[in-house]
């Protein structure tokens, strides 16, 4: 049984986290916690580098389209979810990743646009895909693990040819949905992995691993395997979801990312009431090439509710 609580707190828990790391994006470490080193301050959603205060990024948008494709159609629409990302992405949103504007933009066909890129340039294992898995992890979580992960891939396909960002939206599926039952997705981890793809779960494995930490990786996190790890590691090491929101910022580099990651996962173990109001409250996010539309809270509780039903 899926509880509206939680599942609330994974998709404004994944916004927020979303808003509040994207002013730090691209920074060092400690940035955040040098400009507020005590938790509580009012003015923490700050906004800057483009952002307005609580202005949610790419992360949140394309999940967005997400969850509204797949309540429209009652399930998996792959070409629909893929014809809304590519209305958005010509709409000059203020931020799309390099690799996902380039499959969206490219002229092929929803089923093989992302595939032709990937053997183009021959890598693909950005974040992309992993950043706006909220949305849809709720959806699917009523349905067990094996639809959960096999949805979570077949959606990451559509913008990353490399199965390795597939794979780290499945286990970030599998990770909610064992949230929005009650268990402790971190104790499921072990088991979690034999159900990755051979050939990568031996990365994930490591970066998974209770011993490692962020400052461990061999990649920038905005590659899908530190950014998971970086997020389950803030999760992990932290006991609220505003500790671990704050942790996962302050690692610097792809901050909207990691944040949004580590929130929606964060959101989905302590619930909505776990989020700060003075985060919630200024949240909005504008989906370009919709009619000016731009969720808030209240739009984005309906959108977590029937996702969940």
């Amino acid at each position: 049984m899926i509880g509206h609580q939680r599942a609330a707190g994974a998709v404004v828990g994944s916004a927020v986290g979303d808003a509040l790391g994207a002013p730090f994006e691209f920074g060092p470490a400690g940035t955040y916690s040098a400009r507020f080193p005590l938790p509580g301050s009012d003015d923490e959603m700050c906004g800057g580098g483009g952002w307005e205060a609580g202005e949610a990024t790419d992360d949140t948008q394309m999940a967005v389209l997400v969850g509204e494709s797949l309540l429209e159609h009652g399930g998996l629409e792959l070409p629909d979810i893929f014809a809304r990302f590519q209305r958005w992405a010509v709409s000059e949103p203020k931020d799309i990743g390099l690799q996902t504007e380039d499959v969206l933009t490219n002229g092929m066909p929803w089923n093989v646009a992302a595939a032709v890129h990937f053997q183009v340039n021959l890598r693909a294992a950005g974040n992309g895909s992993l950043m706006r898995a909220a949305t849809s992890a709720v959806y699917f979580a009523r349905n067990g693990r094996q639809v959960t992960m096999d949805a979570a891939r077949k959606i990451a396909a559509l913008t990353h040819g490399d199965s390795a960002a597939w794979e780290g939206t499945a286990i970030f599926h599998e990770l909610v949905r064992l949230a929005l039952e009650g268990d402790d997705p971190l104790a499921a981890l072990p088991e979690i992995l034999t159900h990755v793809d051979p050939h990568h779960r031996d990365r994930y494995a490591t970066v998974l691993a209770p011993t490692w930490h962020p400052d461990d990786a061999t990649e920038f996190n905005g590659a899908v395997w530190p950014c998971l790890g970086s997020a389950v590691w803030a999760v992990r090491t932290t006991t609220s979801y505003e500790d671990a929101v704050r942790m996962a910022v302050d690692l610097g580099g792809d901050t909207d990312t990691v944040a949004a990651v580590t929130g929606g996962l964060a959101g989905a173990i302590y619930g909505l009431n776990a989020i700060p109001t003075r985060w919630t409250e200024p949240l909005h996010v504008p989906l370009p090439g919709y009619g000016g539309r731009v969720l808030r809270l209240p739009e984005l509780l309906d959108l977590a509710h029937r996702l969940a039903a």
